[in-house]
């Protein structure tokens, strides 16, 4: 008689159903947490100074080559008052004060307005519009963007994470439900079409995808491996959020048009993909039933590249019109884009509620058009409110958001790793509230701390 063998994951049916079936939360809540967060690190910008002790020197004014920081042990100080005033409340909004994010939201905005109202008195000089404002602030949108995102893919195992704020299984709005939509959207506003550069070919847009595709078949190898929980319906049986993200970019490089119209292009691939799924498709795609071809098994995946490179077309345009305009790597006016981020954003929030009432409601699992500009309604928001950062004087960019934004991949590879190794040691479905956040405060030190060791010593991953 055969021995059973021993599986690595224990409860991987149970924590597979724990973010199953979930309806999310509602657009008020998701826009009140998008205030929130950001101005968390408005917050902590605030305060930041510029410690010669804690800053780069570096021969180039890009940083591409770096010497080192004037002191270890002020860096690190730095990284943990970085880390307890931006990353530790962020964690505690997203499991504890879960409940009063509408008052948190309220109470940092009126904070924020005392501090730069105080600062600006008797201020002599602040910051002026120019490029290295506008850099800052679209840096800090990216890392805002990526700490929520390592946050949450480890906070959604445990219950003291809500669930309305996990992934949706059909239709609705909910926190992580952005997670996918928000790389999408923060790649194609600085990308290279959006620069004005032009496209790369075919081969070296497959020679440049190749780490992506290495990592889509590396995680699904590794979590087959070690029988890791997968929800299928999310993109499917075989398909990844890393497989995604190539077919992006290998399409754009196959239909390459300019900044000017790829916006034009990719409303045009919205609707027509809207069209397919009000005549049907988005039965197909919703359902549980699948085929044993390829595409059946990773319908959703592959279905919804259609949603998301309209996204990155539109998002290219807007990268283009709100920072760089006509000219390469020359950001515009950072008033300028102010106002028309702000613009956007709420006119993308009204269209979101529009198509949500009228057309279909949102949904992640199908990249439907109501989920795009639901993407665009709050990553626009974040990116507004952060903006507002030129109205506090003196401000300055902390320096866990610069080590973050060095390594924007490492962070992401690295919480993976630390997501999948607490799931195998610990069983996060039974974990008291008290175990729980313990071990979610653990995991963020060691993420931000390790990032930070890695900036200090001028390591940076990157492939191409």
């Amino acid at each position: 008689m055969d021995t059973p063998v021993k599986s690595f994951n224990p409860t991987k049916h149970l924590k597979e159903q724990f973010v199953s079936n979930l309806t999310g939360s509602s657009m008020f809540e998701i826009f009140a947490l998008s205030t929130a967060l950001p101005a968390l690190i408005l917050l902590r910008h605030c305060f930041c100074f510029n410690d010669t002790n804690t800053r780069k020197i570096s021969l180039k004014k890009n940083d591409d080559m770096i010497v080192g920081f004037m002191s270890w042990k002020a860096y690190m100080a730095t990284i943990a008052l970085d880390f307890l005033i931006i990353v530790l409340p962020m964690l505690l909004f997203l499991t504890l004060l879960s409940e009063w994010t509408s008052l948190c939201a309220v109470l940092l905005m009126l904070l924020l307005i005392f501090c730069s109202a105080a600062k600006r008195y008797g201020a002599s000089l602040y910051l002026k519009d120019g490029v290295d404002s506008i850099r800052t602030n679209i840096s800090s949108y990216r890392v805002c963007i990526m700490i929520v995102t390592c946050l949450s893919i480890l906070a959604v195992d445990f219950t003291i994470f809500p669930r309305r704020y996990a992934k949706t299984e059909t239709y609705g709005t909910s926190l992580m439900d952005l997670g996918v939509g928000s790389f999408v959207l923060a790649n194609s506003l600085v990308s290279r079409q959006a620069r004005g550069f032009s496209m790369l070919k075919l081969r070296n847009a497959l020679q440049s995808t190749s780490p992506l595709i290495i990592l889509g078949i590396a995680r699904l190898v590794s979590t087959a491996g070690v029988d890791y929980q997968v929800h299928v319906g999310e993109y499917g049986v075989h398909w990844n959020f890393f497989f995604t993200l190539a077919a992006i970019s290998i399409l754009t490089s196959i239909i390459n048009v300019p900044p000017l119209y790829s916006g034009i292009l990719g409303a045009l691939i919205l609707v027509g993909y809207q069209v397919c799924l009000m005549h049907g498709l988005n039965v197909y795609l919703l359902s549980n039933e699948r085929g044993t071809d390829v595409i059946s098994q990773n319908k959703e995946g592959i279905f919804s590249i259609l949603g998301y490179w309209g996204m990155y077309l539109v998002g290219v345009q807007l990268g283009s019109y709100l920072f760089f305009g006509n000219s390469k790597q020359v950001l515009r006016s950072n008033r300028w884009a102010q106002i028309r981020v702000w613009i956007l954003s709420l006119s993308f929030w009204l269209l979101t509620m529009i198509l949500d009432r009228i057309v279909e409601r949102v949904s992640r699992r199908t990249c439907n058009a109501a989920y795009v500009t639901f993407v665009l309604a709050q990553n626009l928001q974040v990116l507004a409110i952060l903006m507002l950062s030129d109205y506090i004087p003196g401000h300055k960019i902390s320096v866990l958001e610069e080590a973050f934004n060095r390594n924007l991949l490492a962070s992401f590879l690295l919480a993976n790793v630390l997501t999948g190794l607490v799931n195998l040691f610990v069983d996060t479905l039974f974990a008291s509230s008290v175990l729980a956040l313990t071990i979610l405060v653990v995991y963020a030190f060691v993420l931000s701390f390790a990032i930070g060791f890695a900036d200090f010593y001028g390591i940076k991953l990157k492939f191409w």
